[in-house]
């Protein structure tokens, strides 16, 4: 089964949907392939080595709202093993992390490119939007910037958006159902099974499993 997994570096939720898929794909008893596709938050985001809570408090009304919704998030995330550190962020635009990542995963690294971002951006400080901090990145990876990449994600993006996709994390399952937010890992298991079944039963019965009807929360897209 193929996953394709929409989301952003700069997204909290998005790596918490990340551990928890790689905990449901565990659970699975069946053979399952994840693509990571970029999606950007904020495209407009200037990298600029401003921290985050100030950039945050901007658009949420203030410090105490941030305060607030950053102690959810970490609350959320601690229950899955990771450390955020919203304090330490830095508000970055993140499509060179992204083309980092395209680069990666050419060379069979993708899924720990992604990790090692999402690591860098909320538990370690690093500014994945400045060239310098991803250079050292990639090396760390084993990664070669090539400069190449950039059309590439930006057809990728352009995808998500005629797929509709406005928030993230989104995983596409087999190019046709999809299940939104960082769902529990049994919502995940459960979804695994679904489509394993709809793709049996269609495959048995010789048609097209793409529906036009959403129904027991999975969405063919």
């Amino acid at each position: 089964m193929k996953i394709e997994i929409f989301s952003d570096v700069a997204c909290p939720w998005c790596y918490i949907g990340h551990v928890r898929l790689a905990k449901a794909v565990e659970l699975f008893d069946g053979d399952v392939e994840v693509v990571h596709r970029p999606f950007q938050l904020a495209p407009d985001a200037v990298s600029d080595g401003q921290p985050l809570p100030a950039a945050l408090a901007r658009k949420f009304g203030g410090p105490a709202q941030v305060a607030q919704i950053t102690r959810r998030v970490s609350q959320a995330a601690a229950e899955d093993g990771l450390e955020f550190d919203f304090e330490r962020a830095i508000q970055a635009n993140t499509f060179e992390a992204h083309r980092l990542i395209w680069l990666a995963r050419r060379e069979g690294r993708g899924a720990e490119a992604v990790e090692r971002l999402f690591r860098a951006y909320f538990e370690e400080g690093l500014d994945v939007g400045d060239a310098a901090t991803l250079a050292k990145l990639a090396a760390e990876l084993g990664v070669t910037d090539t400069g190449e990449g950039a059309d590439e994600v930006r057809a990728e993006l352009a995808r998500a958006r005629d797929l509709g996709i406005s928030g993230v994390p989104l995983f596409l399952f087999e190019g046709q159902f999809a299940v939104s937010g960082a769902q529990p890992v049994e919502t995940l298991v459960a979804a695994l099974q679904e489509v394993r079944a709809r793709t049996a039963v269609a495959t048995a019965q010789g048609n097209d499993a793409n529906g036009d009807a959403c129904d027991d929360g999975y969405c063919a897209v």
